[in-house]
């Protein structure tokens, strides 16, 4: 990293700390989804709960059921495959985000296009802050964001090509506390639209912190979320590190 903030060092801490995230090779989380993307893109989202694993240490992730009860995902930024429970495979795609990138923000996704950004999403949101710590990654300060009152200091990420997200640079937003607040990127694999995440309900497992309610908006120009196009929520249960 280079020249990391103190914001991100402070951020880290009221997370629970580098040093405890490091103990760990994954996060697993119970997720209940939905908001208007998933009907934009063709692929509905029905109220099942699935079950989220990502690593620590690298980009890869995995929910499962995907589908029918006996299948999952298998994600990484080269890769992404829909699985039996015994590993094997019934789809895959190399090279996922030629295939999901560059189109209108309501171009159809198929099953692997709707299971990339799953991954990569999920990766970047359980792995937050510190997933910013990984080889590659460049994080510089930018103006805060003044909301409900508050100023909710600014970090630019800017990621490596080896990483994929929504975008090759995402912002990040925490309050007094030092908690991440809102999450603003522009999602490349939906048409580059401008979204702002906002994050609540913080929960502590083994340490570390995880908000538990994410509901991303798109946003104006004004940088302002649009309250009636709320794009995607996610609801986390049963957060646990292994």
């Amino acid at each position: 990293m280079n020249m990391a903030p103190e914001l991100l060092h402070k951020a880290l801490a009221a997370h629970g700390g580098l040093d405890r995230w490091k103990r760990f090779e994954k996060v697993q989380a119970t997720i209940v989804t939905g908001g208007q993307l998933f009907t934009m893109k063709g692929t509905p989202q029905d109220p099942t709960r699935r079950r989220m694993t990502v690593a620590t240490k690298r980009e890869w992730a995995s929910v499962a059921p995907y589908g029918p009860d006996d299948q999952r995902t298998d994600f990484t930024a080269s890769r992404i495959a829909i699985e039996r429970m015994n590993g094997t495979v019934v789809k895959e795609r190399l090279h996922p985000s030629e295939h999901a990138e560059g189109k209108a923000v309501d171009a159809p996704w198929d099953g692997l296009d709707r299971a990339y950004f799953n991954g990569y999403a999920l990766w970047t949101y359980l792995t937050t802050p510190f997933h910013s710590e990984l080889p590659g990654f460049a994080v510089e300060k930018i103006e805060a964001w003044h909301e409900k009152g508050e100023a909710w200091g600014g970090l630019r990420v800017t990621y490596p090509a080896n990483i994929a997200s929504h975008s090759r640079q995402l912002g990040f937003y925490f309050g007094s506390d030092f908690l991440l607040r809102r999450h603003d990127y522009h999602v490349e694999a939906s048409g580059r639209f401008a979204a702002a995440q906002y994050v609540s309900d913080n929960v502590t497992a083994q340490g570390i912190v995880f908000p538990t309610k994410r509901r991303a908006y798109m946003r104006d120009k004004r940088l302002l979320p649009i309250d009636d196009r709320l794009m995607v929520s996610i609801d986390h249960s049963d957060i646990s590190l292994s």
